[in-house]
């Protein structure tokens, strides 16, 4: 879910409603989710998660590179106009199919890991210093990744999104552990009905719109009657 494209019809345009918005929206849902993570018992890491084919170790594992992203993309200045804002970040891609290539290492990654407990250490240590310097950047910079131009406003309002639905990856077969917070999920729900070019029906609280929406849970058939012309193009996979 990493990869960023043109701006095409989403433009450049910062999303922002005010500066430090998007830090504070960015360090609820990662604090969230890494309290989750630090909360969940090692012998959970076995467990499916909400992505298919990875287990709660794998989804982990793939965190710790996400964090990682965070911190090269931070000290990555440009000084070329923006490419893309936090929904030109994204784009909708094919369901994924597994046999992507980084999909296949993961999974080998984390079992290298070995006992569950140097995992949370590694992703506690790198997830940690991501938050820092998030909660330390300059907003209104200019950073790029991936060939794409941002401020750091919208790469940290692009993140809200991957953070937002791992966390519901993370806890689809933990009934017990916490969710995400509320307005994260709002957040990422504005963020992909923006990609999507459409709302979601207004009945759908948000954690199910996101669920239906992205393929994480089948709509009942009164649902995909709400959905109307929309469940056609479901699920919406984002890259």
């Amino acid at each position: 879910m990493d990869s960023p494209t043109s701006a095409s019809n989403s433009g450049c345009r910062p999303l922002r409603t005010a500066y430090r918005r998007a830090v504070d929206l960015f360090a609820r849902s990662w604090t969230a989710l890494r309290t989750a993570i630090a909360d969940t018992p090692d012998e959970e890491f076995d467990r499916p998660s909400g992505c298919a084919g990875w287990l709660v170790r794998d989804l982990v594992c793939h965190l710790v590179i996400g964090a990682q992203d965070i911190l090269i993309t931070l000290v990555t200045p440009a000084d070329a106009e923006p490419t893309v804002n936090a929904v030109g970040y994204w784009q909708l891609v094919e369901p994924p199919t597994g046999e992507d290539p980084l999909d296949a290492l993961i999974p080998r990654l984390a079992a290298a890991y070995g006992e569950p407990k140097w995992l949370k250490f590694h992703f506690d240590d790198v997830g940690s210093a991501a938050g820092r310097a998030a909660e330390l950047a300059d907003v209104t910079a200019r950073v790029s990744t991936r060939d794409e131009v941002l401020t750091v406003d919208d790469f940290l309002h692009a993140y809200v999104l991957e953070w937002t639905l791992h966390h519901l990856d993370l806890i689809a077969h933990l009934p017990s552990a916490p969710e995400p917070p509320a307005e994260t999920l709002t957040a990422t729900r504005d963020l992909l009905e923006r990609l999507a070019g459409t709302p979601f029906p207004a009945a759908f609280p948000d954690r199910d719109a996101l669920l239906i929406a992205t393929g994480r849970r089948m709509p009942t058939e009164a649902e995909r009657a709400e959905l109307g012309d929309l469940a056609k193009r479901l699920p919406l996979a984002v890259g």
